[in-house]
């Protein structure tokens, strides 16, 4: 079973920053799934930055949503939260 997803922000260059409730924080990259199905909807930075948390993963208005297995395994730079060193993003 994949960590669910607790905190969401969307980034400037379609990047989301990402919390898990196993207290991991990941970078995910959307650029490059942007020019693919269902996923061209949010090309669109004002579409794109109206996601939000839905039961355990994440969706968008426009009724694109990602699978939990698929967020974390894509997800860079996963780092425990509690040890993450800086300012958080949001």
């Amino acid at each position: 079973m994949y960590p669910s997803v607790k905190n969401i922000f969307a980034g400037e260059d379609f990047v989301l920053f990402i919390d898990f409730d196993n207290g991991e924080q990941g970078e995910l990259d959307m650029k490059p799934f942007l020019d693919f199905g269902v996923f061209q909807r949010l090309k669109d930075i004002n579409a794109f930055k109206r996601v939000r948390i839905a039961f355990d993963t994440i969706e968008w208005a426009s009724g694109v949503d990602l699978d939990p297995e698929f967020i974390y395994a894509k997800c860079q730079g996963l780092k425990n939260a509690q040890h993450a060193m800086g300012q958080r993003r949001d």
